[in-house]
């Protein structure tokens, strides 16, 4: 048997493998000095390399066609074959991409092959079936280990440790993008397909997990979720900058972080300066807290640079976003607001701007785009709800899942995340497959006045309205002073009937118009109507008030 000896040279982060046959010392020393040689002079090939998106236990798109694209040396053939398919290219600047036709889904695992001159690397138990990308901020990337229900009895099993024990669809696979921002855009990441199972989920995502898992029940297809957010971030964050610079209504958007770059320097001198006295507070601060049971306050901390926080503009639309393109996907489900909530006029313009252009970056057309309404919260005002409203109006192939009846005004991150998943399947299964079902609560379409009366339209009424537990409320009308005061609301066919005895020519109807709204306007599918207003006045007196239960 002849002497084998396996050398790696490591060239732009990844690994060339040169096998040379060994038949005595001085010859092993005298090659292994001249493979040295050529790591270092980068004469060694270079191997063919798929992106991370496509491994094992991948899930490819159904019905369009599927790039598949990564590296390899400058001018090599590549050769990719999945099915009865084939397809080859030659690389160009490092760089690869073929095509592969539409397929129908398929459950039974199958093998990629992606073959280079001097390497082929093999990918097995490849699905076709649905892929979806899930995006946003801390309550799409809320775990499902995280949906802790701190009133269950001791003993009792948690209810997201029930749904993790019967978390076994090896159809469904799972890929979670590592947070990573960036200044350009990135083309690659370091990410893995995993099989949906009880050991694999309880990290993933809970809203993907419970919209991937309702999908894969009424479809019964394989579902590929890829699980893209950060939390506690902006939406311009995601957004691509040419995006930005281009929309005259979002220019204050890079002007505050233009100043923000700018004034960076000052504030990083004025906190060093009282730090020490700052810190000494904090401790102060702490001890207090210890002694009376409390959570202890956030230490304080110096300004984000600019130069590398990850939560300003376009760094993870670079970083997270940009490396999935343009992997053939069905739509997307998404999961922001919280943080741009104290600047809901901007976000009117911002949240349609960045479907438009991640739809034109992704190259699949106006492919579904599905939403949640934010939960109600103490710090959540209620124009953020309708900034999100309004987009549906503004962006074509989009729904909004209503969430007045499982949000914490206490908690911003409200353990109720099954109805959430659940509300998006059914707007999936709407939009994107066609099905006859009702997706959506009752959305305001249009008011009419009727002398001291107004009455409200609404779009996806489904069977009938419905008041549950009890009279309408959550209403509010007004007359011409604008001065809002707590209505009777009465179910009419299809509308709602709105009146208060002290307003004689009313003008403007507010529903649930406040940070916790106490609302129970339904459907009779049972989905909650959306908070709205019939107004849209710039400023509002002070005597306007949120709409109380009446």
């Amino acid at each position: 048997m002849k002497n084998r000896s396996t050398t790696i040279c490591y060239q732009n982060s990844q690994a060339s493998i040169a096998i040379i046959p060994m038949k005595n010392p001085l010859p092993r020393l005298f090659s292994a000095a001249l493979l040295a040689s050529l790591c270092l002079s980068g004469e060694l090939l270079a191997e063919v390399i798929p992106n991370a998106l496509f491994g094992d236990n991948a899930v490819l798109q159904q019905g369009r066609r599927v790039p598949v694209w990564g590296s390899a040396e400058e001018g090599e053939k590549v050769t990719v074959s999945f099915g009865e398919q084939k397809a080859e290219i030659v690389t160009k600047d490092g760089k690869w991409m073929v095509w592969l036709d539409p397929m129908k889904a398929n459950s039974n695992p199958q093998t990629m092959t992606i073959a280079g001159a001097n390497n082929t690397v093999t990918l097995s138990n490849v699905l076709v079936g649905e892929v979806w990308v899930c995006s946003g901020q801390s309550n799409m990337e809320w775990k499902l280990s995280r949906l802790v229900d701190p009133g269950t009895k001791r003993g009792t099993p948690q209810k997201w440790q029930q749904d993790v024990a019967a978390a076994d669809y090896p159809e469904i696979r799972h890929l979670t993008v590592p947070h990573q921002s960036s200044k350009s855009p990135l083309s690659n990441l370091d990410a893995k397909w995993e099989i949906c199972s009880p050991q694999t989920i309880p990290d993933f995502s809970a809203v993907g997990y419970y919209f991937g898992r309702d999908l894969h029940r009424e479809l019964k297809v394989p579902i590929g979720l890829i699980h893209s957010s950060w939390g506690g971030t902006l939406a311009e964050a995601w957004t691509r900058h040419e995006a930005l610079s281009s929309n005259p209504a979002l220019a204050s958007i890079l002007k505050r972080y233009a100043s923000y770059v700018e004034s960076f320097p000052k504030r990083l001198a004025q906190y060093k300066a009282k730090e020490a006295d700052l810190l000494a507070e904090h401790q102060k601060a702490c001890i207090q807290a210890e002694k009376e049971g409390k959570e202890p306050p956030r230490a304080p901390a110096p300004p984000h640079d600019p130069h590398t926080y990850h939560n300003v503009p376009s760094r993870l639309y670079n970083g997270m976003i940009n490396p999935l393109l343009p992997y053939a996907i069905q739509g997307v489900i998404w999961y922001q607001g919280e943080s741009n909530s104290g600047a809901a006029d901007v976000y009117r313009n911002l949240f349609p701007a960045l479907i438009a252009d991640w739809r034109a970056q992704w190259g699949q057309g106006d492919f579904p785009f599905l939403f949640v309404q934010i939960t109600p919260h103490n710090n959540m005002t209620p124009e953020i709800r309708e900034a999100q409203f309004l987009t549906l109006g503004k962006a074509s192939n989009t729904a909004m899942a209503v969430t007045t009846d499982v949000g914490d005004a206490q908690n911003i991150h409200p353990i109720k995340k099954e109805p959430v998943g659940q509300r998006l399947a059914l707007a999936a299964r709407a939009i994107a497959y066609a099905q006859p079902i009702e997706y959506s609560g009752p959305l305001y379409k249009s008011a009419q006045i009727n002398g001291n009366s107004m009455t409200i339209s609404f779009d996806h009424t489904g069977t009938g309205l419905l008041a549950q537990d009890g009279p309408l409320k959550g209403f509010a009308i007004a007359g011409e002073d604008k001065v809002f005061v707590p209505a009777q609301a009465e179910i009419k066919g299809e509308t709602v009937v709105v009146t208060a005895p002290q307003v004689t020519n009313p003008i403007a109807v507010r529903y649930g118009w406040a940070n916790v709204p106490e609302v129970n306007l339904y459907n009779q599918e049972g989905l909650p109507a959306s908070p709205f207003r019939t107004d849209d006045w710039k400023t509002q007196p002070a005597s306007v008030k949120p709409s109380p239960t009446p």
